[in-house]
């Protein structure tokens, strides 16, 4: 096929032509590794390819749709792995050059359960050292800038995976969230990132960062990443967290719209310094929009508390566990983290447990939310892009906010394992993307998955195949 025809096509297109045998997965994956030449150098979403083996696996996928047995779900996908994910003898250096060189022996979890249903690992794509921060830099590979305006961040810390399917690099884009990682992205590039609940997608071997961590797909239509957890989701006995599969359909949840959902829709959930206008406007119409649906939308602060102070101990804890070991080698480490291991070594030895504590009483307060609404909606973030190299907008909205100011919607649904969604919901009059939360409740990731693709509907985003081209 024509490499620029792949822009056009998603990848729930890809699955149906393929087994129509109108498209070879031999022709798609040339197709795709033809524009990851092209436009990967300006865009730096990918750190490491790997064709000769992407090529092979393509001829045993062509194979298997010519036989008489049916292919898995994602037979024949090209995938993007965020390098902070564990892929068996491809290089995994979670951006840092303390792990330049590092090649796994095995799969993670998530990778090993795509290969399984038959998805193609192509390469490996950018992000931030450890996904510490929220704009995808660090010292071995340099930025991932916004393929829709290369002089501002295309978010973090999944930011190689959301430019990956912005530029449609790749399909299918696996990465990870342990404070809004797979959302602030998708939202930046006008893509779709989806945070399942947590341990949908198991998390093997155990993350430092385990208790906020999770796996998930970024994709350019909500039916895309409900593909993915339709294949990798499932339980794994080392993971103790992992969720049992249940009877959800996550693609056939996108196919229909749910009836009679009650909405909360909020710019202010307690804590929140500043929303910019244009995005509290964009989000506020969409939100209202949703009542097209007959659905029942209300619109009232919140007035949670911060829970930044044990959330911070409880990252710095798991940064400790994960680089104790290499503080010989502070000039490869990030001065943000190095701050943070800094924290870390000035906790007294019960923080970790106070801190989890202090999280289980926290949670109450957006889990209990779930017993009046369906559903959570807000702005994915506070603030739109900012520029590549800075690590925050100095202010919001004409106001002179702190750095962790531009992102207070995201984190509080890492804590309570809650799945939640980012999809477009417009583009500010410079042109970027804006993204709308929609947030469920635990275990509810069909229901968000059926909200999502709704809107989707309701608002269609045409953005998305004009990116990196």
């Amino acid at each position: 096929m024509h490499e620029p025809d792949l822009q056009l096509l998603t990848t729930s297109d890809l699955v149906r032509l393929y087994r129509q045998r109108q498209l070879s997965p031999v022709e798609v994956m040339d197709g795709y590794l033809a524009r990851i030449e092209r436009l990967n150098p300006g865009l730096n979403a990918f750190v490491l390819v790997d064709p000769e083996r992407a090529r092979a696996e393509a001829r045993r996928a062509e194979d298997a749709f010519m036989g008489a047995d049916e292919p898995p779900l994602l037979a024949g996908l090209p995938v993007s792995v965020k390098d902070n994910i564990m892929t068996a003898g491809l290089r995994s250096t979670s951006g840092s050059p303390l792990f330049a060189d590092h090649v796994p022996q095995a799969d993670a979890g998530v990778v090993a359960a795509v290969r399984r249903t038959g998805g193609i690992v192509v390469g490996k794509t950018n992000t931030p050292a450890f996904g510490w921060t929220g704009s995808t830099d660090n010292k071995l590979f340099g930025p991932t800038p916004n393929p829709h305006d290369r002089t501002v961040t295309a978010g973090g810390s999944s930011g190689g995976a959301a430019v990956s399917a912005a530029a449609a690099l790749a399909p299918v884009n696996i990465g990870t969230d342990g404070g809004g990682s797979l959302r602030t992205p998708a939202a930046f590039t006008g893509t779709v990132g989806f945070k399942p609940s947590h341990g949908r997608l198991a998390d093997v071997p155990a993350h430092p960062h385990w208790l906020m961590q999770h796996y998930g797909p970024i994709g350019r239509t909500v039916a895309d990443v409900a593909l993915v957890l339709e294949a990798a989701a499932g339980p794994h006995p080392a993971d103790p967290h992992s969720l049992p599969r249940g009877a959800d359909d996550f693609v056939a949840a996108t196919q229909s719209t749910p009836c009679g959902l009650k909405v909360l829709f909020t710019t202010q959930l307690g804590f929140v310094e500043a929303v910019d206008p244009e995005i509290e406007a964009l989000c506020r119409e969409a939100a209202t929009a949703l009542a097209e649906l007959g659905w029942t939308i209300v619109e009232r602060d919140l007035d949670w508390p911060d829970p930044a102070a044990f959330a911070n101990t409880l990252s710095a804890v798991g940064f400790a566990w994960r680089l104790g070991d290499h503080l010989d080698r502070r000039d490869d480490i990030e001065d943000g983290i190095l701050a943070i291991l800094d924290h870390a070594a000035a906790l007294p030895p019960n923080a970790f447990y106070d801190a989890y504590l202090e999280r289980n009483r926290w949670c109450a307060h957006p889990l209990g939310l779930f017993e009046a609404f369906d559903l959570l909606v807000t702005p994915t973030t506070a603030a739109p892009p900012f520029p590549v190299g800075t690590l925050a907008p100095a202010t919001i909205g004409g106001r002179a906010v702190p750095p962790s100011a531009w992102s207070p919607y995201l984190r509080p649904f890492n804590l309570t394992g809650q799945p939640a969604i980012s999809v477009p919901a417009g583009r500010t009059r410079a042109g970027l993307p804006v993204g709308l939360q929609i947030v469920g409740p635990r275990c509810g990731d069909a229901r968000v998955l059926a909200a999502a693709a709704a809107f989707e509907r309701l608002r269609p985003w045409p953005m998305w195949h004009e990116a990196g081209v």
